[in-house]
């Protein structure tokens, strides 16, 4: 089938088929198991790891995480938010995504980078 890139995070390793969707394998604790969000996983572009999780862009700019919720595999509270991403890049607990407008959103373990709400202004 083919693969276009390979992501890992401590324990799992995630990969962007040739068709854009994705398969992970591992601990399924730590991003090596997708199936909770298999079905939106389509038209995937880049893939993006931290420790435990893993952070995908669609095609159409928004995310799909998965993966130990505290090391940013959880997404839900900025959700909202992830719209016209560009790219996003990680520490070993958090992720940051850079908007097409210029403007950071940031999700994770707070002491990885993951609440970056007191820079804000500065960015």
């Amino acid at each position: 089938m083919g693969l276009q890139q390979i992501q890992c995070s401590s324990h799992a390793f995630a990969a962007i088929l040739a068709d854009g969707s994705v398969v992970s394998w591992g601990d399924p604790n730590l991003g090596g198991d997708c199936s909770a969000v298999q079905e939106q996983l389509k038209g995937v572009r880049q893939i993006q790891n931290t420790c435990g999780a893993f952070a995908a862009i669609l095609a159409d700019g928004s995310v799909v995480t998965w993966g130990n919720p505290d090391d940013g595999g959880d997404s839900s509270v900025v959700q909202d938010q992830l719209q016209n991403v560009q790219q996003i890049q990680a520490t070993g607990g958090a992720f940051a995504a850079i908007l097409a407008d210029g403007s950071v959103v940031a999700w994770g373990d707070p002491d990885y980078g993951g609440d970056g709400s007191s820079i804000q202004l500065q960015l």
